[in-house]
């Protein structure tokens, strides 16, 4: 996976936004634009979608429309964007899910070939949480722990093939080991049993675990990305507890269809890198647990590549099935 999180986000947005290079004067939309969200009103993606959107109808004029399409695990909504033109006029705002369900259904586009990639906007990372009963107080001794008691540790997720899950199965591919996967209908449920010691593990989004994890009633084991969590300075990367391999994480970005012309895909990668780059963006995005997170075109289109490979490992080694 590209590992670009070092980079400032005011830096990235002037390397953006400056006039050098591919990005100089980038062309202003002419009508409204249309922003598709595959999920339904009130999800994570869908209030990514409305924090961004009126920002960048500023910028441009123009007010930026958001056309939930769910259905179909983000199928509906993401083939309506391969169906659009391609004049940088519709966006799609896409999670990590885009790389995961092609390797679980069959989907009626290419995640790959069928878009143009516009940039990354935010990142979450993943915490490996265990419940106090659990006798490891580091990533090395639950993993010794798992391999001593083979399909007997169980950990929780919110859904079967989401990236919760997939975290689990890649924990278990990387230290050579086996939990078992008790999946819930919500991250609500699926913590509530890990809090009452009906399961022993879960990986979270770091933002919904750290009030357990600071009262004690979680014990945090690692946590994923380059570097360590500024709200859990304490707990150590995968990497530096020894899972350097351990890539997996939660991100949103934007696409377009293939073939989008590139002086609209300059339009809305200086744009959205100059939002996110904002104190007022960052703000708001970190009250809903959420991390601005800036990329270049190019530098996206190598992350799903990367994830879809990724993931798709992870599904075969697993053995995981789902139903649309």
């Amino acid at each position: 996976m590209p590992t670009w999180g070092s980079l400032h986000l005011a830096a990235a947005a002037v390397l953006l936004a400056s006039g050098a290079g591919a990005f100089a004067r980038p062309v202003l939309p002419d009508r409204p634009v249309r922003l598709i969200v595959p999920y339904a009103t009130g999800g994570s993606t869908d209030l990514l979608a409305r924090l961004v959107a009126p920002k960048l109808g500023e910028r441009w004029g123009q007010p930026v429309i958001i056309d939930n399409r769910p259905g179909g695990n983000t199928i509906i909504g993401t083939q309506a964007v391969t169906r659009s033109a391609p004049d940088g006029q519709t966006a799609l705002m896409m999670a990590i899910a885009h790389t995961i369900i092609p390797n679980l259904l069959p989907v009626p586009y290419d995640p790959l070939r069928d878009f143009t990639p516009l940039g990354t906007v935010s990142r979450g990372e993943l915490v490996l949480v265990v419940h106090p009963s659990v006798g490891a107080t580091s990533l090395q001794e639950l993993a010794s722990l798992a391999r001593a008691k083979p399909g007997q540790l169980n950990y929780a997720s919110a859904s079967t093939g989401g990236p919760l899950h997939l975290a689990g199965e890649l924990f278990n591919m990387l230290a050579g080991v086996k939990t078992t996967h008790i999946p819930y209908k919500g991250g609500g449920p699926a913590m509530t049993d890990l809090l009452g010691g009906h399961v022993q593990m879960m990986f979270a989004a770091t933002a919904e675990a750290i009030p357990n994890i600071r009262s004690g009633r979680l014990r945090a084991l690692a946590v994923s990305g380059e570097a360590r969590s500024p709200t859990l300075p304490q707990v150590p990367t995968f990497a530096e507890a020894g899972m350097p391999g351990f890539t997996a994480r939660n991100w949103f970005g934007l696409l377009a269809p293939a073939g989008t012309p590139t002086p609209a895909v300059e339009r809305w990668s200086s744009a959205v890198a100059a939002v996110l780059a904002s104190t007022d963006m960052r703000e708001r995005m970190q009250a809903h647990g959420m991390e601005p997170w800036i990329s270049t075109p190019a530098q996206f289109g190598a992350l799903l590549k990367s994830d879809l490979a990724l993931y798709g490992r992870i599904v075969k080694t697993a053995g995981i099935r789902m139903e649309n």
